[in-house]
């Protein structure tokens, strides 16, 4: 365990650059609906899984014949509206709403992808990145296939709709065989929905019924409670899934030897409200700030978080300490979804126009502020400064995870090995950085206590650098820039 430090006090302030959180994944629904709505449902699906992607969002909806498909740039109450939803009819649908992993962020890379095969019409949605998808994408270009974006989610496209097998079900199981890494599939034909999760269960997704005759996936629960749909089960890592008029049938299980589920779900990615490995993410979070005030305790008159993706944390901070948790920044949570960019004199303001203190609370106080990750500590040690400012006359920060010292290949956009702060210093040079008085992290052994699986398998490459599957082939300059 990263041992509690304090730190001289450094009154100097670094202006903020970029978020100091990973960046999310993508967020995948798909529905099988007779009679209903589905392109509804699933703009409804998506809205609650905006948290997992910001950049765009797309719809492609199947009627028996055909696939109609609209995707744009923009959140997704920015990309659909009646006028847009209303030509998209049909009883089976996928959506996708995308953070850019692997592919810039344009257009062209907005999902879900649909191309022509000889069985048809095809679309796919992605959450995850593939670690051999250079090579793939190489073995294609030389097969003659034109790529018209720099996804490696059109690569397992375009992967499925040329590649070996007689039908869709035989593809899906040779793309397994060949794929590395991290990925959830939603694969729409004119008469099915397939969803596949990779043999490792890096990222989640899950199975939920919809009245009599509707069966729905999503990457959250959270996004099943949204339109009235119960949560059945997750998908098992390694398993394909169709889903017809018979319901759904498990077509293929080829499960890894150990699973390696992604940590950074359990600590920020999956929305509080939703279960992973049948729990909620909620109580894991409380557990984790337990654990965390087991750790490292120390005396303060509050407990407060980083809101909104700390506060359970913090409360678990609270109960295991006995220091009463108190709000002390409220957050703006509209401020990082416009596209207007701040001026020069609104950049100096910096971390002010994503939080606002409140001074009563603070003012005199010794303050336990809990964050749930540090990436780049370009934002922390704003906030440390801005507690003082409001009148706080000690800053103790506590992390709910552990230093994050490597990049993820696996389908997060956690930051490069120099933006990366705990790659570059100690936990005592972060703690002096952000001007904290003390600042410990939660271990790893602790993390993994509070998740209560102790028989489930974790990624755990950001913290240790030791990946569950074979990394060789990433293109890792981007990296290491």
């Amino acid at each position: 365990m990263d041992s509690q430090v304090s730190s001289t006090r450094n009154t100097s302030i670094a202006e903020p650059q970029r978020n100091d959180k990973p960046s999310h994944e993508c967020g995948i629904f798909g529905i099988f609906a007779s009679d209903t709505d589905v392109a509804r449902l699933t703009f409804f699906g998506l809205y609650a899984l905006q948290h997992r992607g910001q950049e765009s969002a797309g719809i492609a909806v199947a009627d028996g014949r055909r696939i109609r498909v609209h995707k744009d740039m923009g959140l997704v109450a920015q990309v659909f509206n009646e006028d847009k939803l209303r030509p998209l009819n049909g009883h089976i649908a996928i959506g996708h709403t995308r953070y850019s992993t692997t592919g810039s962020s344009r257009i062209e890379n907005a999902q879900p992808f649909m191309v022509e095969s000889a069985l048809g019409p095809l679309a796919v949605g992605h959450n995850g990145n593939l670690a051999n998808a250079t090579v793939l994408r190489q073995e294609l270009l030389r097969r003659g296939v034109g790529l018209m974006s720099t996804s490696d989610s059109e690569v397992i496209v375009q992967m499925l709709a040329g590649g070996e097998g007689q039908t869709w079900e035989e593809k899906l199981k040779i793309f397994m065989v060949r794929a590395q890494g991290a990925y959830c599939l939603t694969v729409l034909t004119r008469q099915a929905l397939y969803t596949v999760r990779d043999p490792w269960g890096l990222h989640p997704i899950c199975l939920g019924r919809l009245g009599d005759n509707g069966w729905i996936v999503a990457s959250e629960s959270c996004a099943l409670s949204t339109i009235g749909a119960d949560f059945i089960r997750e998908v098992e890592p390694g398993e394909i899934l169709a889903i017809t008029e018979e319901g759904p049938v498990t077509i293929a299980k080829m499960p890894a030897p150990k699973t390696a589920h992604c940590l950074f779900e359990y600590i920020y990615f999956a929305r509080p409200d939703s279960m992973l490995n049948n729990r909620s993410l909620h109580s894991i979070r409380v557990a984790q700030g337990r654990e965390l005030a087991s750790e490292s305790p120390t005396d303060a008159d509050i407990v407060i978080p980083v809101p909104d993706s700390a506060i359970p944390a913090a409360i678990g901070y609270a109960q295991k300490s006995g220091i009463p948790y108190s709000e002390g920044l409220i957050k703006n949570r509209y401020i990082g979804r416009t596209f207007i960019q701040p001026d020069d004199r609104l950049r100096k303001v910096g971390i002010a126009l994503k939080f606002n203190p409140l001074s009563d609370n603070l003012y005199g106080k010794r303050v336990v502020l809990v964050d749930d990750s540090i990436v780049r500590g370009n934002t922390s040690g704003p906030i440390v400064q801005l507690l003082r400012d409001s009148g706080a006359s000690e800053v103790h920060v506590r992390v709910s995870s552990p230093p994050i010292r490597h990049p993820c290949f696996l389908g997060v956009d956690m930051a490069t090995y120099p933006e990366l702060i705990a790659h570059r210093m100690s936990v005592a040079e972060i703690c002096d950085h952000l001007s904290a008085d003390s600042l410990a992290y939660l271990s790893l052994d602790g993390l993994i206590r509070a998740a209560g699986q102790h028989e489930t398998g974790f990624c755990r490459g950001c913290f240790t650098g030791n990946y569950p599957v074979n990394i060789e082939l990433v293109e890792k300059s981007v990296f290491e820039r």
